[in-house]
């Protein structure tokens, strides 16, 4: 495969993916916010946003394997298709006061995000041994852009209308319309599958029940959720503390670039030091995230852990991914691919759902100590799978 073609599909991918950010990191910045205005009970603020991460585990799967049969363009396209009408049916849910219909404007938004995140994976697919790592992280790199104008959107958009955040939501749906556009020049080959390997591939219990497949999953669902579950408490718990809107964003774009900045060079890391060493790294961040919650609630504390936030994701989301893509081949990718996906995102759904009870139950220093045990099986799960491999290699 050529290299500028290569690098050409890893740019538009790139690009995809900030737009695609972009929505997704609105939604986390004012769902619960436009939630709570409507909701008849605190409980339910988050709602909307659970309900887009009940729409990623749901279409995760159908999307992976609609994807095997018409390829990786047309699925992405309809995914950033859903999104348009995700932003217009939450715009709409806000107007009219309706919780359930800026739900179910969340869900085709969590649609959207369920295509979305194969994009990682047509990086890897469209790029070579050497380039892979690098590709993946390239493409989430595109999510810098999102750590600004996703906060900047729901901000801007909020005042636009009567109905606030209606206006978000709408800016959303025209953000998804140029993802659909950029994503109708994407080329991504066929797979080819390697020689000798059976056409139909191992069954999925013999891919999943892989260590390496299972220390992927558990690292990447272990960022993800523990991500997910502070970032969706995180303007609620700042709203709570006397902090504005405008101080909530500045902590969600920190955040975001957290998430995001890193993966210019999370690739190299990875070739240089391994994967393994890079995904307990991102434990251990994230280990820090919970520490700088108990400084106190100042705008500082909240700034400086969700940026550790953000990174220790970055290290085990890509090396979760990273580590996948040595567990199946090509006729293989489509189950593998989706079980893992659906699985991060159903955890996700949890996490999303969970935060506003978990916040107002036990107040926000209190639910950043309860991941702390998570995040000790997450390393005892890498540590186990090096010292496997370590006795294979020795043997």
């Amino acid at each position: 495969m050529a290299p500028s073609f290569m690098h050409r599909q890893v740019f538009l991918l790139a690009g995809a993916q900030a737009l695609f950010q972009t929505a997704s990191v609105m939604v986390m910045t004012v769902g619960g916010l436009a939630g709570g205005h409507i909701a008849s009970r605190p409980e339910l603020a988050t709602m909307p946003i659970a309900a887009m991460f009940l729409g990623t585990a749901a279409s995760t799967f159908p999307a992976s394997m609609w994807m095997t049969r018409v390829g990786r363009r047309a699925g992405f396209v309809l995914g950033a298709l859903l999104g348009v009408g995700g932003g217009i049916a939450g715009a709409a849910g806000i107007w009219i006061g309706s919780l359930l219909l800026l739900s179910f404007g969340t869900f085709l938004i969590g649609a959207y995000q369920a295509f979305a995140q194969f994009y990682r994976f047509a990086a890897g697919e469209v790029a070579n041994d050497a380039f892979r790592s690098r590709a993946i992280s390239l493409v989430l790199s595109g999510g810098v852009v999102a750590a600004l104008a996703g906060p900047m959107v729901g901000r801007f958009g909020a005042e636009l209308f009567p109905a606030e955040y209606a206006g978000s939501f709408l800016l959303l749906a025209l953000v998804s319309l140029a993802g659909a556009g950029l994503l109708s020049a994407l080329r991504v080959p066929a797979p080819r599958e390697k020689a000798g390997v059976s056409e139909a591939g191992r069954s999925w219990w013999a891919i999943v029940s892989q260590p390496a497949y299972l220390v992927a999953l558990f690292g990447a669902a272990t960022g993800y959720g523990v991500m997910i579950l502070a970032m969706t408490a995180t303007p609620l718990a700042m709203v709570h503390h006397h902090h504005d809107l405008s101080t909530a964003a500045t902590v969600i774009q920190l955040h975001v670039l957290g998430m995001f900045l890193p993966s210019f060079v999370t690739g190299s890391l990875i070739a240089r030091f391994g994967v393994l060493q890079i995904m307990l790294a991102g434990v251990l961040i994230l280990a820090g995230h919970v520490l700088l919650t108990l400084t106190g609630t100042g705008f500082g504390s909240f700034a400086s852990a969700l940026t550790l936030l953000g990174v220790g994701w970055n290290f085990l989301y890509i090396g979760g991914t990273t580590l996948l893509t040595t567990t199946y081949t090509a006729t293989e990718r489509g189950k593998a691919q989706a079980t893992n996906d659906m699985t991060i995102f159903a955890v996700g759904l949890a996490s999303s759902f969970s935060a506003a009870a978990l916040l107002q139950t036990f107040g926000w220093q209190t639910l950043n100590v309860l991941l702390l045990p998570w995040l000790a099986v997450a390393a005892a799960s890498l540590a186990w799978l090096g010292y496997r491999r370590r006795n294979v290699e020795v043997a």
